[in-house]
């Protein structure tokens, strides 16, 4: 049962795009451009749904507008970043410096993830959708969903407080599977 994307339903997903978007960019700037240009893409022609979530449509623009962005950046020279001293204006409703620090620290750290466990991450925990519901738009298997959001959430714990890649006296690291040295089990015999 196809149904068409109905554009003025569109808006009352903005802050769950919004915080994907600051998720997978890492910084509010990029994740305003990136919204932006998932939102014109998705307008800029009818669209079809085959179920009614719109949602999980969006998420999957927004993921492939970012992935698109990050392609072309590979091949284009980025210009001087601006100086870190700039004339700032106090915003009375603003959080205060220590929260936007550690909102800044966590959204970097998810943006650093691997795209797999990012993908999942941000779909479940930034913006709210049910295992169901993330695997569903993620095109995986519900239980990857689970074992992935497992391993993304321990990266992400890992990055902000500093820690090793070790968990389980396992080192992970480089993606391989080695006893670490802290690791006092004997090994299995053959």
């Amino acid at each position: 049962m196809e149904r068409p994307l109905e554009p003025s339903r569109l808006g009352d997903h903005l802050d769950r795009l919004y915080r994907a978007a600051s998720a997978l960019s890492g910084s509010r700037e990029d994740a305003e451009d990136l919204v932006q240009e998932t939102y014109a893409r998705v307008l800029g022609r009818p669209r079809l749904l085959r179920n009614e979530d719109d949602l999980g449509y969006l998420l999957r623009a927004l993921r492939n507008t970012f992935l698109n962005q990050k392609r072309a950046e590979g091949r284009r020279l980025r210009p001087d970043a601006l100086p870190d001293q700039l004339d700032l204006v106090a915003d009375p409703h603003a959080r205060g410096p220590e929260a936007a620090l550690d909102a800044r620290e966590l959204y970097a750290a998810i943006a650093a993830l691997q795209d797999d466990f990012r993908d999942v991450l941000v779909a479940v925990d930034v913006t709210g959708l049910s295992y169901k519901e993330a695997a569903r738009a993620l095109r995986i298997r519900e239980g990857t969903v689970m074992s992935r959001l497992y391993r993304a959430r321990q990266q992400v714990v890992r990055r902000i407080e500093g820690g090793s890649a070790c968990v389980g006296g396992v080192d992970r690291s480089d993606g391989h599977l080695r006893p670490t040295t802290t690791d006092r089990r004997r090994p299995a015999r053959a």
